[in-house]
């Protein structure tokens, strides 16, 4: 299955590791230096000619650095209904 990220961008939702939300997430000391580090690396696609609200990390094997992250427009919560995970914890 696929998510759609914004401008036409999308991604293999089993490359996902992770959905997060960029005002609570960047809070963190840690985050913040991941960000930057992913950045200078040029490992961030960002997809949002808006405000961005989330990033999501995808694992990328044949990419450097193994791992690419997107900064969406798109909320976290939104990206994360879109992806059906939650629907299928639901019904196991």
């Amino acid at each position: 299955m696929y998510l759609h990220l914004g401008q036409d961008t999308v991604v293999r939702t089993d490359e996902i590791v992770g959905i997060f939300d960029l005002d609570t997430s960047t809070v963190s000391k840690r985050t913040r230096e991941f960000l930057t580090k992913a950045q200078k690396a040029g490992q961030v696609v960002n997809v949002s000619m808006e405000l961005p609200k989330s990033f999501v990390l995808c694992a990328q094997p044949g990419r450097k650095g193994g791992h690419t992250l997107y900064i969406s427009q798109i909320s976290s919560a939104t990206l994360l209904k879109r992806t059906g995970f939650m629907e299928e914890l639901s019904f196991k």
